[in-house]
Formats: structure tokens, C-alpha cells, sequence
């Protein structure tokens, strides 16, 4: 299910705003008019309200899993309130929307109403195969609560945690019906659902080079490796599997995953110097980029929804400028949705994707779609999406003495000093980029 069409009577400090979270009919790519959009971006100054909207979506997602009917009433499992508003979620087979206290089921074959009922004899509107999860990367998603678990050998982890096997399951942790969420304090087990297949083969493959060994294999590399190889044929490297997806953006920073190394789960090298460099070591940034990308590459987001607040936190711009193509290329059927700060993370997305809140006359919070195309220099972008002036007050005098040179530099009659005026001019000029 993903977010099509959302309007807010009242929530928080946000009034009256309309979103229409779908591509226009005249948008370039014809085959995506008129659906749900591929990734949503909020932008905006601080107090605007991008972070409130995504735990509203996040609210309303978890209520549309949890609506339960009856012949012409419906409700929610969990006594949800309902949205003071419009919220329509879809996929391919059914359009769902929930106006204040009445409920529209729309199959594209069938079209039913429902009007609101605390009890009743309801059953389930989904059925868990129809259901579909969604994902909360929150700001505070860096933390050492977070990065302790990778900071573990393999061999600890299942000393630790004996129970290590097939338990480890997203399923038996979240129903479809609960948000999965990243916050600092995510709990271990799910972070231990996320590596169980990794450390398996941590396992199998520490067992199977004791094997080797004992064997006396090490005298006779050729009949070692040869062992090895037909061994891997039937065990292949799920971490290979991670670091495929994942080195691409680790080489931006000269590391990258070690597949052989096994004294952590997912072992970081320098690229440089092969040296294995232990997370709690790493950057902000590259902690950031793993507790985000394992998640997405691991979990089922199919037909989900995945949000993350402030994707751009601790990252290099170069790093900001790619990282949605990455994060897509990592949960391709998902929808993203994102608040951001930055116009590099901003640039990544098509104008209809960008919504802007902004401060009308009245200090009330209004909406509005972006202008500048995909891709847009980042100075563009904060000029035409953000509504800032790029230059502060060091630069705004800068600029203001060259218009002042460039209108002395037309009025000079004298030869000698129309030149000086002219070589002050460009040497300012290039210094700004003017």
C-alpha cells in the first residue's frame, strides 16, 4: 500500500493542506500518471511540520492495516483514532480511504461505504498476504546502542544468543500491522534478523576451514582450495550478497565490505591498505549508511512504504547527491519518504515528488510543489525549492561592491584607471563565482 492523497483538517499545528501524492497527467514518463508516487520529499524550515507528517503517515498506514468491517460499519483492531481529514492509500488491486468517519473500498471492480461503528461483528478488511510493512528511519537512527551488535565476533553473538536460528524472523517480531521502526534504541533481536543468515554462514565456514585444517589441508593449498571451492558451490556468502549492494557507496570513502574476514559480522576494510577497521572506528556517516542500508537490503519492501528523516545526516555532499538512487536500487518497489535539510538529497527528486512547507502571511503552515528540475545545481535549489538566499552577509557585500565596480567601470573615461577598475572587477568576479 502506498500514500496517494492526503488532507489535513487539523493535526498538530497543520491546517487545511492538501497533498496529492501522485504524478500529474502531463507528467514525462506516461506510464506513471495518475499513480502513487515513486518517492515523496518534504522540505521546509524547521516547526513547518515535515517530521509530524511523517508520523502521520506512519499513523495512518498502521490504522488501514488494522481496519476491520462489517456489512456496512467499519473500525480499527486497536481503537485508532481517525484522521481529522483524508488519507487514501493503494496498490494495483484496491484504493482505500478513510474521510473523518467514514470509510470508501475502492477494488476497481466493486465500490463499497462504510460508516464508522465502535462494535460490531467485523472481520478483517486485509488479509495479511494484502497487508504490507512500513519502515521508520528516524534521525537518531546513529547511536552505540545501535552499532554494539556489530562491534561483536560471530562466535560471541551465538554464545550470547543461543538461539540463533530459524526464530529469527521479521515476522515473529512485527505483525503487518505494527511500524517498524529505527529509532536509537533499536532492539537486538531485530538487528540479530537482520544478520542470522550472515552469521550462519560465519559459522558453516569457521566449521568448515577447522574441518580443512584438521584434515592437514594446509600443506597442500591446491587440495584446499579445491575442497573450499565445492564446499562454497552449496554455501554461497550471503555477505557477498550485502557488499554487491553495498561497496558501491563504501568506495566513495575508500572502504569497503571484507567477504573473507571473519572477526565481525560485517567486517569494513580500508581499500588502501586492506586494514580491517572495526565500526565503532568508522564515521558517523559510515555508521549511518550501514544501520540504513542493512534494513533495506534485508527486509521485505515490497509494496511498503520506508521514511526516513533526515537521510543526509553526517554525509559528505558528494555522498547526499546519489545516496536515494542507492537507497531505490536497494528497495526498488518500495515508496520513500523523506524530510530533508538538504538541496543535494532535494536534487535527487522529480519537481512533483518535492513538497515545500513554508510560512504564509498568517504564520500558518501552507504547501506547495517544487519548481526546479531534477538534478538542479544545489544553489538552485535553495534559491527556487528552499527560498533561501545562498549568499550570507559577507557574500551580499562581496556582491554589492561588484555591481558598485561594474557601474564605476562604464562611467570611467580615463584609460589607466578604467584597467585597474577592470582588473578589480574580474579578480572579484572569479573570486565569487560572480
Amino acid at each position: 500500500m502506498k500514500i496517494s492523497k492526503l488532507h489535513i483538517d487539523q493535526f498538530r499545528h497543520l491546517e487545511n493542506l492538501d497533498f496529492d501524492f501522485t504524478y500529474p497527467e502531463d507528467f514525462h514518463i506516461v506510464e506513471k500518471r495518475g499513480k502513487p508516487l515513486d518517492k515523496i520529499c518534504f522540505i521546509g524550515q524547521s516547526a513547518t511540520g515535515k517530521t509530524s507528517l511523517l508520523e502521520l503517515i506512519l499513523d495512518q498506514h498502521y490504522a488501514v492495516n488494522s481496519l476491520i468491517i462489517s456489512d456496512d460499519f467499519f473500525s480499527h483492531k486497536n481503537q485508532i483514532k481517525n484522521l481529522n481529514g483524508v488519507v487514501t492509500f493503494e496498490n494495483a488491486d484496491v484504493k482505500i480511504s478513510i474521510l473523518d468517519n467514514n470509510l470508501i473500498v475502492d477494488s476497481y471492480i466493486d465500490y463499497t461505504e462504510y460508516s464508522y461503528s465502535p462494535s460490531g461483528n467485523f472481520s478483517n478488511l486485509l488479509s495479511d498476504d494484502e497487508k504490507n510493512y512500513i519502515f521508520y528511519l528516524k534521525a537518531n537512527l546513529i547511536s552505540e546502542k545501535n552499532i554494539e551488535l556489530f562491534t561483536k565476533n560471530p562466535i560471541e553473538l551465538f554464545e550470547k544468543h543461543p538461539g540463533l536460528n530459524i526464530k529469527y524472523n521479521i515476522n515473529n517480531l512485527y505483525s503487518k500491522e505494527t511500524p517498524v521502526i529505527f529509532d536509537d534504541k533499536v532492539d537486538s533481536d531485530l538487528w540479530l534478523v537482520l544478520l542470522v543468515e550472515i552469521l550462519h554462514y560465519r559459522k558453516k565456514f569457521n566449521q568448515k576451514m577447522s574441518e580443512l585444517i584438521h584434515k592437514g589441508l594446509l600443506a597442500n593449498t591446491k587440495k584446499l582450495s579445491s575442497e573450499f571451492e565445492k564446499w562454497q558451490k552449496d554455501n554461497p556468502n550471503t555477505l557477498e550478497l550485502f557488499a554487491e549492494k553495498f561497496n558501491p557507496i563504501l568506495g566513495k570513502l575508500n572502504l569497503e565490505v571484507d567477504i573473507i574476514d571473519t572477526e565481525y559480522s560485517i567486517p569494513i576494510k580500508n581499500k588502501r591498505n586492506d586494514e580491517i577497521i572495526p565500526i565503532q572506528n568508522t564515521s558517523t556517516g559510515t555508521k549511518g549508511l550501514l544501520l540504513s542500508f542493512l534494513p533495506l537490503y534485508k527486509l521485505d519492501t515490497t509494496d511498503s512504504i520506508i521514511l526516513i528523516d533526515e537521510p543526509e545526516r553526517s554525509l559528505y555532499p558528494d555522498m547526499q547527491m546519489d545516496l536515494m538512487e542507492y537507497y531505490q536500487n536497494l528497495a526498488p518497489e518500495a515508496q520513500f519518504i523523506v524530510a530533508t535539510h538538504s538541496p543535494f538529497i532535494a536534487a535527487s527528486f522529480e519537481p512533483e515528488e518535492r513538497f515545500i512547507l513554508y510560512f504564509d502571511e498568517d504564520g500558518k503552515v501552507a504547501v506547495r510543489r517544487g519548481t526546479s528540475p531534477i538534478g538542479d545545481d544545489p544553489n538552485d535549489m535553495l534559491k527556487n525549492d528552499f527560498g533561501v538566499n545562498y549568499y550570507n552577509k559577507f557574500g551580499e557585500e562581496a556582491y554589492k561592491k561588484y555591481l558598485n565596480l561594474k557601474e564605476d567601470l562604464a562611467k570611467e573615461k580615463d584609460p589607466i584607471k578604467k584597467k585597474e577598475l577592470l582588473l578589480e572587477t574580474v579578480k572579484l568576479g572569479n573570486t565569487y563565482n560572480f
